[in-house]
């Protein structure tokens, strides 16, 4: 009886083992010669490339016809062009197209619905996370900001003049022209 299928030839486990610890190796010193970015800082592009990198990974480890060294090219070419756009990211139009632009969710105490349903978000998921951050009243509010990277940052009424760092994200959001008469605020 053949048992091939369960339990293989101990000669392509040893192979798969060392394919699997020679690509993660390679994957540690090439994501440690690139960018230090957390989770939470991930753009689109952050997140495609660890995508493919696992990808890359688990192919490399698993699959016969795949040998170390095509999975180690593969590899570092990912992490080559992550780096290329992510330095891309700093040119003005380039950039838009790697990360989202700001978008003003609550202006003046009042719900940008339109807004909301651009995100994605729905209005319970906006109340939900303004009561996390102790926000009860949307009329407290001036400014709900969804951010590039997927936060909300809230600024309330009680602010005074707009802050600098807000006025900078209003400028540059998608989707918002301020009224005259309320720049000053």
């Amino acid at each position: 009886m053949d048992r091939g299928w369960l339990v293989g030839q101990s000669w392509q486990e040893w192979e798969t083992a060392a394919k699997a610890a020679l690509i993660y190796l390679t994957a540690l010193l090439g994501l440690r010669v690139g960018e230090r970015r957390t989770l939470a800082q991930w753009t689109i592009i952050d997140f495609a490339t660890a995508v493919a990198i696992g990808a890359i990974v688990g192919r490399t480890a698993l699959a016969g016809d795949q040998s170390y060294l095509t999975g180690a090219v593969a590899l570092l070419t990912l992490i080559v062009v992550h780096r290329l756009a992510s330095l891309a990211r700093f040119h003005p139009v380039l950039g838009k197209l790697a990360d989202h632009r700001v978008r003003v969710l609550v202006a003046h105490g009042v719900v940008r619905h339109d807004q909301l349903r651009l995100c994605g978000l729905t209005d319970g998921d906006l109340y939900a996370q303004l009561r996390q951050r102790g926000v009860y009243e949307i009329a407290q509010i001036e400014y709900v900001l969804y951010e590039s990277k997927g936060s909300l940052s809230v600024v309330s009424r009680s602010a005074g003049p707009t802050p600098e760092l807000v006025r900078l994200g209003l400028d540059d959001s998608a989707g918002w022209a301020e009224p005259p008469a309320s720049r000053s605020r």
